[in-house]
């Protein structure tokens, strides 16, 4: 069960934008999320919003190009963006996508928290593990989520979170935050919203 403190009562589409300046104006907190294409990021969004449809799932990767807003609750936005390597797009529409996505993780003022998330299905990603080691270069706050958790085994989850750790340490001395979420059982909604608040009520 959610904590009431921490639910989504309201949840609404704000606008989608292809770069920055086209984004809402910087007034509220923002919390994004972005992730390899199909790592489950619409699917998530809809479980953390209790709204089906809210974020458009695809079968087609990479379906995603623009920023979009969510206004939560009139309070915050939820963020969602462009996902980051594999796409059925140009090499040009692909990098028109990366400047977009850095340009917004580095300067939106109003970007509390980045939710990066990654599958725990698979061993680790040199593109997953290159952008998070990019956001501690530029001490952008972010938090990893693996999605997909009902999919593989304990036994599994545990040897694929340890080796992904295990690679972040080469460059890490303290690893980030990690959150273990499942879009089906509705996993690591309490601990994704209750970081969201906490950020907010810390400001």
């Amino acid at each position: 069960m959610t904590d009431q403190k921490f639910d989504v009562k309201e949840s609404k589409f704000i606008s989608s934008s292809p770069a920055l300046k086209g984004c809402p104006p910087p007034i509220e907190p923002e919390f994004a999320f972005i992730g390899r294409s199909n790592v489950g990021k619409s699917s998530l969004i809809n479980m953390l919003t209790n709204k089906k449809g809210l974020a458009k799932t695809s079968s087609t990767p990479g379906k995603t190009r623009l920023i979009n807003h969510f206004l939560i609750n009139n309070k915050w936005y939820l963020v969602d963006l462009p996902g980051y390597g594999y796409a059925k797009v140009s090499k040009d529409q692909r990098s028109e996508f990366q400047k977009s996505i850095l340009e917004y993780i580095g300067k939106r003022d109003t970007l509390y928290c980045l939710f990066v998330l990654i599958d725990c299905r698979v061993p680790p990603q040199d593109v997953d593990i290159k952008f998070i080691n990019w956001l501690g270069e530029g001490e952008a706050p972010f938090v990893i989520v693996f999605t997909k958790t009902d999919k593989i085994s304990q036994t599994e989850l545990t040897k694929n979170v340890d080796d992904f750790k295990s690679k972040l340490s080469e460059s890490w001395d303290e690893l980030p935050q990690v959150i273990y979420s499942s879009a089906v059982k509705k996993l690591g909604r309490n601990e994704i919203l209750g970081s969201i608040y906490g950020a907010m009520k810390a400001d």
